[in-house]
Formats: structure tokens, sequence, C-alpha cells
């Protein structure tokens, strides 16, 4: 089950804040686990058992680990528990991977394929692995306490509306809630509005450019122009921002309408002046647990210029193979990790000279065609296509039929860079983090409902398309 789709908006959504909202606070939390279990198992009714599994084997480590006095005790508990959530995302994820690789090699020695029956990935294994892993860690290093009941743990990993693509919600900053909430209908309002706001990112934007998109792509690529490549690139640069902060925005708004406030995931990423701060803004959770659990760990800048760098090069290389079981994910992470070193080298204090609008061209520039290495699996592929935005051929734009495309990519360049204006900063501000007055409410609700069923409508003439972060 997906948020843009008939089956939750229509009849999921609906007949859970009912019960939700009718029901005494102290069985809320009851009401929202049996919802959350549903709506995983609807869409993954074969994984279920392995996730509500492995969250009592981690419930029940941690519990001991954090009783115990006894370091190595403690150490071992710790390993022993992220072993299980590495473990397990390690088979699902990579098995694949490794077998396809592995035979390769094979083949090369002219050895016979080592075969393995196809490994399913269960959708949302890699959020809910590090949501276990924050839960670990954090009890571990005595950062917050671990909870006392099996359900509210359970809970933590399998809330709805985080549990399939994140924001990846560390455990010390939603502990406190998850027992003991306000919530206020002034607040639950604007959770809605944030909801119908990423709604239509996903539906109305990123769906729109996407179907462009995947048929250009899926045309001949070595005969492609140059600025028809420019054209597929850009499009898609902005499918994935409207797609993915998208999603965030609608399980932003979901947690906020039941009084949950889990962390902004994007912050304008296209606006960035630099990768670095361009990794800042972009996925902000993914970048934060890297940060709190691999990077700093590593050594991060505490240490030799040398190891700092090699620190980077891991962080984005496994990044890179957090997004997916393949080579071109893997390369796309090392690409990034070569601009965040050449900036610490250089490059930044040439970013510096120049000014702010021509580092955020640049970087765009850079931040793009890196999304065409994410975007097309064969390397082969994607190499071909890349030779083609730095062609220079002036041959004639592909002409697509479609002006709802040309207006919907217009409009999605217009909202990513709109910040970059002291209006927009002003409007963004109103929009997401202002508090609400009753006239002001009065305003924007009939506009969020009338917005809401446009979405219905463009999802009933076009039916639903999976998240793209979903297969990660």
């Amino acid at each position: 089950m997906i948020f843009s789709s008939n089956v939750f908006l229509i009849l999921f959504l609906p007949v859970f804040l009912i019960c939700y909202f009718a029901c005494p606070k102290r069985w809320r939390n009851i009401i929202l686990q049996l919802f959350s279990i549903l709506f995983y198992a609807y869409g993954a009714p074969t994984f279920i058992l392995l996730l509500l599994g492995s969250t009592v084997i981690n419930f029940y480590l941690v519990k001991r680990l954090y009783q115990s006095d006894n370091p190595t005790h403690r150490k071992v508990l710790a390993g022993l528990a992220i072993t299980v959530s590495l473990g397990l995302l390690g088979y699902f994820k990579y098995a694949n991977f490794f077998v396809e690789n592995l035979n390769a090699l094979l083949g090369v020695f002219g050895l016979e394929p080592f075969t393995m029956a196809k490994v399913l990935l269960p959708i949302g294994i890699s959020f809910f692995t590090f949501q276990s892993i924050t839960y670990v860690v954090d009890a571990y290093r005595n950062v917050h306490k671990p909870m006392e009941r099996l359900t509210d743990y359970m809970l933590y990993i399998i809330m709805f509306p985080q549990l399939i693509a994140g924001p990846i919600v560390r455990y010390c900053d939603i502990a406190d809630e998850i027992r003991n909430r306000e919530q206020s209908w002034s607040e639950s309002l604007q959770g809605f509005y944030r909801f119908v706001i990423g709604l239509s990112k996903k539906v109305l934007i990123a769906d729109v450019i996407g179907r462009q998109v995947d048929a250009l792509l899926a045309g001949d690529l070595p005969a492609m122009g140059t600025g028809t490549a420019w054209i597929t690139i850009v499009a898609y640069t902005m499918q994935l921002y409207f797609d993915f902060s998208g999603y965030s925005d609608m399980a932003i708004g979901l947690g906020k309408i039941m009084g949950f406030h889990f962390p902004e995931n994007f912050d304008n990423p296209y606006n960035s002046k630099s990768v670095s701060e361009f990794w800042r803004r972009w996925h902000i959770t993914l970048g934060t647990f890297m940060r709190n659990y691999l990077y700093i760990p590593l050594g991060g800048n505490r240490c030799s210029k040398r190891r700092m760098y090699f620190n980077l090069w891991v962080v984005f290389l496994l990044s890179g193979l957090w997004h997916g079981a393949s080579w071109n994910f893997v390369i796309w992470g090392a690409y990034h990790g070569i601009w965040l070193v050449l900036e610490r080298i250089g490059l930044g204090k040439f970013y510096e000279k120049i000014g702010n609008i021509p580092s955020v061209i640049i970087t765009f520039l850079i931040v793009t065609v890196g999304w065409a290495i994410f975007r097309i699996e064969n390397l082969s592929d994607a190499a071909i296509f890349i030779s083609r935005l730095f062609a220079f051929d002036f041959q004639p734009v592909v002409p697509i039929s479609s002006l709802h495309f040309y207006a919907t990519l217009i409009i999605a360049v217009f909202f990513a860079f709109i910040v970059l204006s002291p209006l927009g900063k002003r409007w963004q501000h109103a929009v997401y983090y202002t508090d609400y007055t009753k006239k002001q409410h009065l305003a924007i609700w009939p506009a969020s409902i009338l917005l809401f069923i446009i979405c219905l409508s463009a999802l009933n003439a076009t039916g639903f398309s999976p998240f793209i972060y979903f297969r990660f």
C-alpha cells in the first residue's frame, strides 16, 4: 500500500483516522500499531512475520544490554543486535547482487555458476533496519533509556507513516512522544495541509514528469541529441526530488496529525552552493545517520587529512550501496565522494570566490550528471547517455507533444529554486513553519480539500505509480 493510491486515500486513511480519534487516548497507540501491521501486511504479507520477529529479538537484546553493567557483555549484545538487523538487510537486499557477481567471476575462470533461488526484497527494509540500529546504538551509548514495553518499541519500528521510505527517525528523538504526546486540532489540520502538499508533489508533478522521462530513456540513447538529453536528465532530477520529498511531506504530515514530530528530510537541496551542502540538505535523516553512526566512529574530521578523505570515501561508497544492490549505485556514491574530497582540497574556496549563484549552478550540474548514473542501471547505457549530455551536437530537440509535461517541468524548476529569493523564503516559512490562526485555517482548509480532490482525480485518470525510494 502506498500513500498515493485510492485504497489508502479513500479507504485506509479515513477508517484509521476515525478509529484513532474516536477512541480514548490510552488506546490510540494500539490502534496505530494494528493499522500499521495491516498497512505493511497489505503490501508485503510474506514479510510481516519477519519484521515483527526481528523487532521482538532486537527489543529483548537491547533490554538485556541496558540492564548489564559488564562492558564486554554490553558490547556483545549490541554487536549481536546490530548483526541481526544488518544480517537481514544483507541477505534480502544484497544476496542476489553477490551471487550475480560471483557467477560473473566464476565464468571468467570457466567454472560452473552458483545457483540460488531469487531473493525477494521486503519493502522498507533499509529504513526500518537503520531505525533498529539507532535504537541499539543510542541505548548502548546511554543517549536514551530503552522502551520498557515491547509494544512501544514495535510502534517505533512499524509506525506506518514512516515505515516504508522514512524519514529515518532516531529513537531518542521520538521516544517520549510514543508514550506521551500532545495533540491539538490546529496542529492536526496543519499536518493535513502538509500531507496534501506532499501528495500534490507526487501526483501532480513527479508522476507527470516521470512518465515522459521513462519514455525518453527507453528510446535510442546513442542517437539522442544533447538538448533532448539535458531535458531528460533535468526532468528526472525534478521527478526524483518531488517524488521523495513529497513522500517525506506526507509522512511528516501524517505524524503531525497524530501529534508526532518527525524530522525534516529535505531543505531545498538544489539551492546548495556545494556538494557538501547538498548532502546536508538532501535526505537529511540518512546523512545524519551516516554521520553519527559511521563517519564519526571512523574518526570523522578528528584525524589526518588522508584518513578524513578515506572516511568520506567509505561513507559515500556505502551510501551508494545502501540505495541499491547494483554497481551504478556504488559508482554514484564514489562520484559524490570524489567531489566532497575535491571541495576539501580547494574547490570549496573556488566556490567562495565566484559567488552564490554561480556556485549553485555548478553544484546543480554536478548533482544532475550524478543522477544519470543513479537512474540508468546499465553502466554502458549510463556512459552513452552522459556522453550525449556533452556531445553538443546541436540536434533538434525531440518533439514532446505534451504541453502538460513542459508546463509541469517549468513549475517544478520554479518551486525547486524559489527560496533563492527572500520572497520565496518568506513564502516557505509561512506555509511550512507558521502556526496558523483561525482565519488562516478557514482560508487554507477549503483550498487543501480542493487540491486533495484534484489529486484523487489525477490518480483515477492515470493510475498510481510507486515511490522511487520504495525499492531502496
